[in-house]
């Protein structure tokens, strides 16, 4: 977190896997976690010495036991969103391709969701400005 702003800021990464159907890929937090049963994009924290890029194929292969590339992400869009204790700032990548088949490691539910259809899931304040940017793009 970065210090020296009113409330620190957490510098998160996130992803929207895309299939060759164009849905997204979300995943449910799992109980125990803050912020449990909201859905979001797979993602996480920023490591200090990690680029955006470096902290999501992190993420991608802890969370999801999947492979990818820097160059097959491509940054899309940005959340910056004021919580109680801290300030997010959550730049968004899209991935359309990556290698094996995302099995969920840490406890969590995912799901293949059309577009349209991510209003449907509750998530976290954050995570909703994002939508209308995947809807224009998918």
């Amino acid at each position: 977190m970065v210090q020296g702003a009113t409330k620190p800021i957490l510098l998160v990464v996130a992803c929207a896997l895309v299939d060759v159907d164009h849905r997204v890929l979300i995943a449910q937090r799992p109980k125990g976690r803050s912020m449990a049963g909201l859905w979001e994009f797979p993602g996480g924290k920023i490591e200090a010495g990690e680029t955006p890029e470096e902290a999501l194929i992190r993420e991608l292969r802890e969370e999801l036991s999947i492979e990818t590339k820097a160059a097959c992400l491509a940054p899309l869009t940005f959340a910056s969103h004021a919580y109680d204790e801290f300030h997010l700032l959550m730049p968004l990548y899209i991935c359309r391709r990556w290698w094996g088949i995302p099995e969920p490691q840490e406890g969590q539910v995912v799901k293949w969701v059309r577009t349209h259809q991510l209003r449907d899931y509750p998530m976290p304040e954050a995570d909703k400005p994002i939508i209308p940017a995947l809807i224009d793009i998918l």
